[in-house]
């Protein structure tokens, strides 16, 4: 809900992902949940929007386990809320279609020191590293095309981290396909970004 032009970021993502013909949103909340179904309630820019609501903090990746429980397709799209992915959502899905396995989106960026760097062969994830790493090279965009069972071996409810916890072990003993995208990528998580979607994203509505 930090704002930006004076309207939440969260807004900027689903009217992007809308703008790419999603129709259906599950909004994994926790702290402060209620600011942000009060805003969005059930609906948003033609998407049908649904809340899944922790109890406790699960962590990253336990609010994405108990997301994807309110999800209806075999596969989902997994985004962070905080990071703004101008996603080729078609592409994206051609790509699943195509190969029917994990897919993690990157981004190439000129230093990966702030994010941490994939690793990749062959056009495919094989690990990752810790932030601190200066130069170019492919950063993980915070987005994902899963199919929905994939967490399924964590217990509901049950408090994990999504790359961490999970990824960085889970693509030694999977394929799981690079995606790249080459549109706006922002994460406010610094200053500098924040401010920087000031001017980028209050243009798009």
């Amino acid at each position: 809900m930090a704002p930006v032009g004076g309207r939440p970021f969260l807004e900027f993502v689903l009217h992007g992902l809308a703008s790419r013909g999603v129709t259906r949103v599950v909004l994994a909340l926790g702290y402060q949940a209620a600011a942000i179904t009060a805003y969005f309630g059930s609906e948003f820019d033609g998407m049908a929007i649904v809340h899944s609501i922790e109890d406790q903090p699960l962590g990253t990746g336990g609010a994405t386990r108990l997301a994807l429980g309110r999800c209806e397709l075999e596969h989902v799209f997994v985004l962070n809320g905080d990071t703004y992915v101008a996603l080729e959502v078609g592409n994206a899905e051609l790509c699943w279609r195509a190969w029917r396995e994990p897919l993690i989106v990157v981004r190439e960026v000129v230093d990966t020191e702030r994010y941490g760097r994939v690793e990749a062969r062959d056009e495919r994830v094989v690990g990752f590293s810790e932030k601190g790493i200066s130069g170019p090279g492919l950063i993980n965009a915070g987005c994902y095309v899963f199919p929905r069972n994939l967490l399924d071996e964590f217990p509901l409810g049950s408090a994990f981290a999504l790359e961490a916890d999970f990824l960085v072990h889970a693509v030694q003993r999977q394929p799981y396909r690079l995606l790249r995208t080459e549109g706006i990528f922002l994460d406010i998580g610094i200053p500098t970004d924040y401010l920087r979607a000031e001017t980028v994203l209050r243009r798009m509505i």
